[in-house]
């Protein structure tokens, strides 16, 4: 197996290149090492070190080599190693808790999840402890995100914290529920949102087209989108929508509403800033 370059370390005193004429003045010219380390400016003990590998190993002896221990005999345990992973795989923890339950340190459950290749917790799905798989579109136009969020609207004089929980109900007090219908393409994150009366299947419709006229104005001409498994995105009249508009239907999986986590996170973080039309 061919070796890897290895990089200069940082404080050596010879590059490679100068290794080897070092080397080359001992062992084929017969130089003594003291004359040698004078020449090249280095200790009599690094004038030797680079001769005796040369000597035995030719140029493969003269790259840096790792300064890790052949032996560690003060190493964890292979028994609490596995623990730790064990416990790593069934729990999902991190350093911290995994030190709490075992007899080790953090740093060394640190030191223990690192060797064996775990990645940090926040990087894995909650639910699997699989590595979260990111994805994202090459390009802009070639997919589009699409959801609804429902949302009740607060009435003049505050909500059900004001009001109490009876007199502060949506569907009580008339003032009814904001539908947010949110478009985001998934490369660029560029988002169009409306806020609508309702979300039935014309409203869903009409609002893919004014949302594609949008989006062309700002050069992306959608041809992909994706929504979950709502009512009204089965119906021919969003099937016929996008059918006109030169657009390929795409659902989510059901029960999966991570495929389309863009868009439910976007709608996330703008809920709160929703202003009831005039």
């Amino acid at each position: 197996m061919p070796r890897r370059p290895s990089l200069i370390h940082r404080n050596a005193p010879l590059p490679p290149t100068g290794r080897l004429r070092l080397a080359r003045c001992v062992v084929e010219d017969g130089w003594p090492l003291r004359r040698a380390a004078e020449r090249f400016q280095v200790s009599h003990t690094t004038a030797a070190r680079w001769a005796r590998r040369y000597r035995h190993h030719g140029t493969a002896g003269l790259h840096d080599r790792s300064s890790r221990p052949h032996h560690s005999p003060r190493r964890t345990p292979a028994t609490v190693e596995e623990q730790v992973l064990r416990m790593r795989r069934e729990h999902h923890i991190g350093p911290l808790r995994l030190a709490a339950r075992t007899t080790v340190a953090a740093s060394t459950a640190h030191r223990i999840l690192q060797r064996h290749g775990q990645p940090p917790p926040a990087t894995l799905d909650r639910a699997t402890g699989q590595p979260i798989r990111r994805y994202e579109r090459s390009r802009p136009d070639e997919l589009v995100h699409i959801d609804v969020k429902k949302l009740g609207r607060i009435p003049d004089g505050g909500g059900h914290k004001a009001l109490g929980r009876a007199a502060g109900r949506t569907n009580r007090n008339g003032t009814g529920y904001a539908y947010l219908h949110t478009a985001l393409d998934d490369h660029s994150r560029l988002a169009y949102t409306e806020n609508l009366t309702d979300e039935t299947a014309a409203t869903r419709a009409a609002f893919l087209r004014r949302a594609t006229t949008w989006f062309a104005a700002q050069g992306v001409t959608v041809e992909r989108a994706l929504t979950d498994n709502a009512w009204a995105y089965s119906k021919n009249t969003w099937r016929d929508t996008c059918r006109d508009l030169g657009i390929s239907p795409r659902w989510t999986r059901p029960w999966r509403p991570q495929t389309n986590g863009k868009v439910e996170r976007f709608q996330c973080a703008t809920r709160r800033s929703v202003v009831s039309p005039a």
